[in-house]
């Protein structure tokens, strides 16, 4: 019975690399194929001895060809190695690498997704004879092992809150919180709460969550897989893959393919090789920070041995990742030292116990250095050609900028305003105080001359008449500084509700001239220029741009891409897609990042997300709000790969060092505005507002028929279903954007709004 079983596990394994190489390899499955089939032929014919020899025979066979084959894997290879039904699972690791867990679960519909597993586990460790059960939060996508409910680990919104709920549970417990990463991707619907801004939602969580996080990668797909995977330590599966995008979709892109036709395999294999994806890949770009080895063609339920490596690989960062944070600076790095050196030489992370779980001080010291090693990443592919003569000064700039804001908000204006709160209270008492003595003379004084107050004949005519517009005050439509180049045409522009609302055609020098491309009979807002808003939302002359050297690259050597970048950068003037500048509107400084779509559609990469994090830390420097216009953004730039998917943690969590700061951030969409930015650092303000007409989502509507097979509703994207999701707060016309922005200004914020 236990050779028929072994037999049948040769069989398994053998239907496994038909399906890992395809077509590839034929004589070395061939060779398989019939020695089993040989096998199976002449079994009858065997004593039970030379059975056993045949098995053994066999499974050496198939040991020596699956490690040559090992050695030939492609990065396609492996994205079929963890899409296969055999890859281990969250429900694996959970019987193997933990000694006892519970699954949690929520009560409402919408609260229980398959795809996404949160269970309370623990580690049992020795100190000695003492055994002590360690307790972790388990999070991760469940993809199964086949089972087609789970979604193939593809989460819906409400399974993104749930973890992001359990992990502020879990830093209420002062336990580490261990994520695993099994995604394709997240599914993108816009249902309550829509698949962006829940992704922004646990990023900007996770960005200062005061807890231990440690993240397992085996299939990274996107923004799905950032979702979880903001973490301190990240580890990488030897056969995984962390991308941007799956080589498919980029393969459709890269081809530029129409709903419905498929890329050709040469090309997505082409895909998959270019842009980085494999664990070997992100290691040396320095995403991951480590790879554990699996055995030959991937990691398998039945390995036991590689859920022992993961056990301890997972105690291992984890202790570290507590050490590095714990006590005196100096000791920190010789306990780090001292405990790598004894795992070189075998110890054993079960028996050598640290206590995880961590002081106020140390969940400090834990969050900046989470920050800090973000911070760090991609700068290495950010050309910036700014001259050394304007660096150095900018330096200064900076450091004098942050003296002086220092002086003055942190400690002249804090003493100030307390002494301002105080006099104000001892003024009003000692006002109802002297109201209180006085009220009997005031009322002996106002029978006596009751009848002699009149009202003047000025304010009875305030009082009454209707006000009247005055020419010299500032008006919200007609006078434009900027007229877009599109008025200078001699042609009619029908709107495209026409046929709904019967809009009359417009005369273009009309249209893009005096009604600022809004049509004057629905409101239907036709795309302008990103220059038309620099001109006239903000004051004139006020606008002064800082890093404009920091310039788009191609890290990946992208074919032809370098072409495309020259072009879009000699179309537009600008080095990247990212323009940051300081502005005023009505005198009022404000810090601008302005994504712009007329550069690559306004996708953002590492030039652009670096440009954006400068922006939020002149902006907390400076104690100035921070604008992020949209003026339109495609999603992350996947000629970048996860140079550019990296940017959504690093920018989202300078984001949250602002906020924290005390420091107001506002964010205005306009045309279509999708993917990753706005499932970051985009979706994850507060304070988010449409301009009229623009669309705002996840992903584009053919993305999501081709990647869920539904057909999406007209008008799914637009401004007014965000709105009504609670992604965006408020829809404006463009041409009281400038108003607007003013008025937000005065009326919203955080606690460091020291213009008003």
């Amino acid at each position: 019975m236990e050779i028929e079983k072994q037999a049948q596990y040769l069989t398994e394994r053998l239907s496994y690399i038909r399906d890992i190489f395809g077509n590839k390899h034929n004589e070395s499955v061939d060779l398989l194929a019939s020695k089993l089939e040989d096998y199976r032929r002449r079994e009858p014919q065997f004593t039970l001895r030379e059975r056993r020899a045949a098995v053994l025979t066999l499974e050496d066979l198939f040991d020596f060809v699956e490690k040559r084959l090992e050695t030939e894997l492609t990065p396609m290879d492996m994205v079929r190695v963890v899409r296969h039904p055999h890859r281990i699972c969250l429900r694996d690791i959970l019987e193997n690498v933990y000694d006892n867990y519970t699954e949690i679960g929520s009560k409402d519909e919408h609260s229980i997704d398959p795809s996404m597993v949160i269970a309370r586990a623990y580690i049992t460790r020795r100190r000695g004879k003492r055994v002590i059960n360690q307790s972790v939060m388990v999070i991760g996508q469940e993809k199964g092992h086949g089972e087609e409910f789970r979604n193939g680990g593809s989460v819906k919104p409400w399974g993104n809150a749930k973890a992001l709920h359990y992990m502020q549970v879990a830093e209420t417990e002062n336990i580490p919180v261990h994520t695993y990463v099994f995604t394709p991707g997240s599914f993108p619907i816009e249902e309550t709460p829509g698949a962006a801004q829940q992704i922004a939602a646990n990023l900007y969580g996770m960005a200062s969550l005061r807890v231990p996080i440690i993240s397992t990668i085996s299939e990274g797909g996107s923004g799905g897989a950032e979702a979880i995977a903001l973490a301190d330590r990240r580890i990488m599966l030897s056969h995984g893959y962390y991308s941007v995008i799956s080589p498919e979709g980029a393969a459709a892109i890269e081809g530029r393919l129409q709903p419905g036709e498929r890329a050709a395999p040469e090309l997505v294999e082409t895909c998959a090789g270019r842009m980085k994806i494999t664990a070997r890949d992100n290691l040396h770009m320095g995403y991951v920070d480590h790879v554990i080895q699996e055995p030959c063609l991937g990691a398998r339920p039945y390995h036991y041995d590689f859920f022992r490596t993961l056990r301890q690989e997972i105690l291992r960062v984890t202790d570290e990742v507590c050490l590095s944070v714990r006590g005196f600076r100096p000791f920190r790095g010789i306990a780090l030292r001292s405990r790598r050196k004894r795992a070189a030489r075998g110890l054993d992370f079960e028996k050598a116990y640290i206590r995880w779980s961590l002081a106020p001080s140390e969940q400090i010291r834990l969050v900046n250095k989470r920050h800090a090693k973000y911070r760090r990443l991609s700068l290495s592919v950010v050309p910036d050609r700014t001259p050394f003569a304007k660096r150095v000064s900018g330096l200064w700039q900076e450091a004098l900028w942050g003296v002086h804001s220092l002086f003055k908000h942190g400690l002249l204006q804090r003493h100030q305003q307390k002494f301002t709160e105080y006099m104000d209270e001892v003024q009003s008492e000692w006002v109802l105080f002297f109201n209180r003595v006085l009220a009997p003379w005031r009322r002996l004084r106002n029978r006596m001359t009751r009848n002699a107050s009149r009202i003047s004949m000025e304010t009875a005519k305030q009082l009454t008449e209707l006000s009247e517009w005055d020419d010299n005050q500032e008006q919200r439509g007609g006078n434009w500084a900027y007229v877009s180049a599109r008025a200078k045409e001699d042609r009619a522009v029908t709107c495209p509700n026409s046929r709904i609302h019967g809009c009359l055609d417009l005369w273009a020098p009309d249209l893009y001239g005096e009604f600022a491309g809004v049509c004057t009979n629905c409101g239907h807002h036709f795309p302008m220029e990103y220059q038309w808003y620099l001109h006239n939302v903000f004051d004139q002359g006020s606008i002064f741009e800082f890093a404009a050297d920091v310039e788009a690259s191609n890290p990946l050597g992208m074919e032809a891409f370098e072409s495309k970048l020259a072009e879009a950068k000699q179309k537009t003037g600008h080095k990247s897609g990212c323009m940051v500048f300081e502005a005023r509107i009505n005198g009022t400084w404000l810090l601008v990042a302005m994504l712009m779509a007329t550069f690559r559609g306004g996708s953002v990469g590492a030039a652009e997300g670096e440009k954006f994090i400068r922006a939020a830390e002149r902006a907390k420097r400076k104690r100035f709000p921070l604008l992020a216009y949209v003026h339109g953004t495609a999603g992350i730039r996947i000629q970048e790969g996860t140079n550019g998917l990296i940017q959504m943690a690093r920018c989202t969590m300078a984001v949250r060092r602002y906020i924290d700061a005390g420091g107001l951030y506002i964010v205005t969409y306009d045309t279509n505005s999708y993917a990753g930015p706005v499932a970051s650092f985009l979706g994850c303000s507060p304070y988010q507002f449409g301009i009229r007409s623009a669309n705002v989502g996840f992903a584009g509507p053919g993305v999501i028929t081709e990647t869920t097979g539904i057909e999406i509703p007209p008008h799914y994207h637009n401004v007014y279903k965000a709105l009504a999701r609670g992604h965006i707060q408020g829809i404006w016309d463009r041409r009281e954007m400038r108003f607007n922005l003013s008025q937000a200004l005065l009326t919203m914020g955080g606690r460091n709004l020291y213009y008003r």
